[in-house]
């Protein structure tokens, strides 16, 4: 059970069903992004020498991510520089540029590419370091996207997340994909495709499997999907309907929503399935529940008080507490990775908007201009957003800084999507 935006008036909460999901499937996508910071670094990139020849143009998914992320500005660096070369540093200067970033690719003899990048800080003068990948033309994007975590990571002191995954879900016809993309969106390649509704995917925290829920029984079941072999297993298909899983922090068990006592009400399953232990005890709906990123508490959605706020309660029972109190309407809860922030998404004047609070003073601030807002979901460095909403009567996929100041839409080509979750850092990220 999740309280969707669609679903209001008297008939406030809803089962996620065919309302959610009348979609159109497109797995391609392009970033655009708008808007302007109050800091960004300003970074110089040229094509990679040997670029015209290569499957995928890197300095452009480079300037593409890091644009994204809200703290850099491309400028163009105006001729092509590998990374062997003293590039002239004072012109650089002179465009405008903290920093530049050069590198090469050429096709070796068994038909691999070999990558090679520099950083340089042009205003100290310094070399901030190189790097080089050898990989085979399906693994340019994953390369690009490591090279720009690379220079996230030199010039912020922070780590990058352009390497990480998203998830997905669109409908094409009749059949339902549950897709597994890069950070921007692109390079998807289908997890499930089922004639019936999936919906509510969520990343472990290893980054190795998908729980969600699929109607392919004609009813709501959790599954657990391994992303890399395709096996997946039921967690929990109980009598009634089995909805909106979320990992602990440990992955070995799941907060899930439950309607098999009579109301839809959280309980905690482990992650292998087997018995649930009910977690809440309210003469309410509650649902949608997350895990605080030490997996002490949960926090989700109920309607307890009249109308759905988001709640706090610890991880193992006990009393819940509420947390929102600015609108009579919140839903979809989100915690970054830091502990610092709370997103979700709040009825306006008719409008569903994203929100995000500073957890440690309460402070709100609504951080776009759209009116149909759903589902956020940290980037796992805690900087961006990923949400769906709908622009120009179309459903798609943006990210958005905290602030709300650069925004990016990943939308198909006549194309709707829905339902993202950002992957967590895996053990094969740089």
């Amino acid at each position: 059970m999740i309280f969707s935006r669609r679903k209001v008036g008297s008939a406030f909460f809803a089962w996620l069903l065919l309302a959610i999901l009348s979609f159109s499937a497109n797995a391609q996508f392009r970033v655009e992004v708008s808007g302007v910071g109050l800091t960004q670094v300003p970074i110089a990139l040229g094509p990679f020498r040997g670029e015209e020849s290569s499957p995928q143009k890197i300095s452009g998914i480079v300037q593409a991510d890091l644009e994204r992320s809200g703290q850099f500005r491309g400028l163009v660096a105006g001729k092509t520089m590998d990374e062997t070369e003293r590039p002239d540093l004072a012109g650089m200067r002179q465009l405008g540029a903290d920093a530049l970033l050069t590198g090469s690719i050429s096709k070796m003899a068994d038909g691999r590419f070999d990558v090679r990048l520099r950083l340089w800080d042009v205003v100290r003068g310094q070399d901030l370091g190189a790097m080089s990948y050898v990989v085979v033309a399906g693994d340019l994007r994953l390369a690009s996207h490591r090279i720009s975590d690379f220079v996230y990571e030199k010039l912020t002191g922070e780590r990058g997340v352009f390497s990480t995954r998203i998830t997905y879900v669109t409908k094409a016809g009749t059949r339902y994909n549950l897709w597994v993309a890069d950070s921007d969106g692109e390079n998807a390649q289908s997890a499930l495709a089922s004639p019936e509704p999936i919906i509510s995917p969520s990343w472990s925290p290893t980054g190795t499997q998908l729980a969600y829920v699929s109607f392919e029984s004609r009813k709501p079941v959790i599954y657990v999907h391994d992303v890399a072999t395709g096996k997946r297993r039921v967690v929990a298909n109980f009598r009634g309907s089995n909805s909106a899983p979320t990992w602990s922090p440990d992955g070995r068990t799941l907060a899930v929503t439950l309607s098999r006592d009579g109301g839809s009400q959280l309980f905690l399953i482990d992650s292998q399935g087997g018995e649930a232990r009910r977690l809440t005890q309210s003469a309410g709906i509650d649902t949608e529940p997350v895990f605080s990123s030490d997996g002490s508490a949960v926090y989700f959605v109920s309607d307890r008080g009249g109308s759905p706020q988001i709640y706090r309660m610890p991880a193992m029972g006990g009393p819940a507490n509420r947390v929102t109190f600015s609108g009579s309407y919140n839903i979809s809860p989100a915690l970054s990775a830091d502990g610092r922030w709370l997103a979700y998404v709040s009825r306006i004047g008719g409008a569903f908007k994203l929100h995000v609070m500073d957890l440690s003073s309460g402070n709100t601030s609504a951080i776009t201009d759209t009116s149909a807002d759903e589902r956020p979901s940290f980037a796992p460095n805690s900087r961006l957003l990923v949400y769906a909403t709908q622009q120009s009567g179309r459903e798609a996929l943006m990210t958005t800084t905290l602030d709300g100041r650069i925004k990016a839409r990943l939308s198909g080509q006549g194309g709707d999507l829905r339902e993202p979750h950002w992957g967590p850092y895996t053990k094969t990220q740089p």
